[in-house]
């Protein structure tokens, strides 16, 4: 039988309330006792339990991480290890823990959040993307739950979440091939339930009314956020419009595909096509030849919603709620002017 809070109590000479308020981190308890419980504690192997504890303070001590899609395909792409890099930076520092909560469908995803936080098994959520009509963001508003989202929601002025200007960075590259000459530009995007697929589509619409390009929906496709539906993707384009002289994906691993799927018909990057990013992963310095992208603060934005997700638990107002990070292009060796 383990050790139990009688055992410690006895040993400590105190009570057993005491070992609880011990616990718990009571101020009603002297420095003297508090120490000479928790040598006890340590010489005895006793460790609280966890619900117990959170019954006790009120807290479990941890975040709920939602990943919006499976933990394999999560892990996959570099923005999700740099992302949890940032967050568990911020949640070392405040004694937090990290729950993870991956799936791979919507109604798994939202059942397995609300059953997280029905269990007390989590303070709050960090969910790592924003959908259309989410319904698990309805919920949690309802429920009056803390959480905060990586993504916007538009129109939601009392959420709070951290992005980067999606809009703003997708019309970026646009303009950056425009301004190289193409006009017949291919965009690799993401699914449409997605805000973060539909702002970028935006921006490329946009980028092209600025240069008086006329939108063409043969143009896009959309694909997984796989370096294999970077792929198909590509070869799909390229079916559709051998002439395509440019092609922007919405994230690096897109890009990584349409990389193989262009070698593979024979030609050259940037010679006969040139091609664009987003994210700035480490692969973009690596392939042949290096990836020209759009850099977004992977990092920053882990560290930004996970101090402003604490804040919110703790009852304090985040100042700002909605935080906009900024981008850059980065250029490198995969875009080149358009040659007659």
């Amino acid at each position: 039988m383990g050790v139990t809070i009688k055992d410690v109590a006895k040993v400590a000479k105190v009570s057993p309330s005491t070992v609880s308020r011990v616990i718990a981190g009571s101020d009603r308890i002297s420095k003297a006792t508090h120490e000479r419980v928790k040598k006890v504690m340590e010489e005895l192997g006793y460790y609280p339990n966890a619900n117990a504890r959170s019954l006790v303070k009120n807290t479990t001590e941890t975040i709920g991480l939602v990943l919006s899609r499976s933990l394999v395909a999560a892990l996959s792409n570099p923005f999700f290890p740099e992302i949890f890099r940032g967050i568990t930076s911020v949640t070392q520092e405040f004694g937090y823990s990290l729950l993870l909560s991956s799936s791979k469908d919507h109604y798994q995803e939202e059942k397995e959040a609300l059953r997280m936080l029905k269990e007390r098994r989590v303070d709050g959520l960090l969910i790592l993307a924003s959908r259309v009509n989410d319904s698990l963001i309805q919920k949690l508003q309802k429920g009056k739950h803390a959480f905060v989202l990586v993504g916007r929601i538009p129109g939601e002025d009392n959420l709070y979440w951290v992005n980067n200007d999606n809009i703003q960075a997708a019309k970026k590259a646009i303009s950056y091939l425009t301004g190289l000459g193409h006009r017949k530009i291919g965009l690799l995007v993401g699914s449409s339930e997605y805000i973060m697929s539909q702002d970028r589509l935006e921006g490329y619409k946009q980028g092209l009314l600025e240069a008086e390009i006329p939108y063409d929906s043969t143009l896009v496709e959309e694909v997984d956020f796989t370096e294999e539906g970077g792929y198909y993707g590509m070869e799909a384009l390229l079916d559709r419009h051998p002439d395509l002289t440019a092609v922007f994906a919405i994230d690096d691993l897109l890009a990584v595909g349409a990389m193989k799927a262009i070698k593979r018909r024979g030609l050259v990057i940037p010679r006969d096509i040139s091609l664009i990013g987003f994210n700035d992963n480490p692969l973009a310095s690596y392939v042949d030849p290096p990836l020209t992208t759009i850099r977004i603060p992977i990092y920053e934005m882990g560290v930004k919603a996970a101090q402003m997700l604490i804040k919110v638990i703790k009852g304090e107002e985040p100042e700002p709620k909605q935080l906009v990070l900024s981008n850059e292009i980065i250029i490198r060796k995969s875009c080149a002017p358009l040659t007659n």
